[in-house]
């Protein structure tokens, strides 16, 4: 770590939080820990134009899976589907076993599954929000490289600036 990230980190809200290992795209481009939810998007198996807005809910492990439209996805039969698995193993990579867990409300074993200790039923819930932020996270990669601080996320106050 450079004294220009030490800084940056020192200024900052929101704690930056390296992920655990890196992780391959792919399959899953955007898995977060929001809004209640392990949410994000993951790439069809069988359409490459085809994503699905995967969810689980924290507390109740309601989950849901459909594409970006809200079209429910076929796998989903009482139980999560592999989207949904997908979901929680690139979550796993990101953040770790530990905080995903933690974040969900479910105890798993020691070398155990973390879809398998969920006890939630399927809840649908709308994709839309999901979906809106990982739009929003691809804009950013058609930005110029830069160190300068972007217009939009400007409103966020250095940590003391505002008391």
């Amino acid at each position: 770590m450079n004294a220009d990230t030490a800084a940056l980190e020192q200024c900052s809200v929101v704690r930056v939080v390296s992920p655990v290992q890196p992780r391959k795209l792919a399959k899953v481009p955007f898995v977060e820990l929001a809004d209640g939810r392990l949410q994000g998007v993951v790439s069809s198996g069988s359409d490459i134009s085809r994503v699905y807005v995967s969810s689980i809910t924290a507390g109740t492990h309601g989950f849901n899976c459909s594409t970006n439209n809200n079209r429910p996805c076929g796998g989903l039969y009482g139980s999560p589907c592999k989207h949904l698995q997908a979901l929680v193993d690139e979550a796993v990579v990101q953040y770790g076993l530990e905080r995903v867990a933690r974040y969900l409300h479910v105890e798993v074993e020691e070398g155990g599954n973390l879809v398998r200790s969920l006890d939630g039923q399927h809840e649908p819930t709308p994709a839309a929000v999901v979906f809106s932020r990982f739009l929003r996270h691809l804009a950013y990669l058609e930005l110029p490289d830069t160190a300068a601080p972007l217009a939009e996320m400007h409103w966020f106050p250095a940590m003391g600036a505002v008391r």
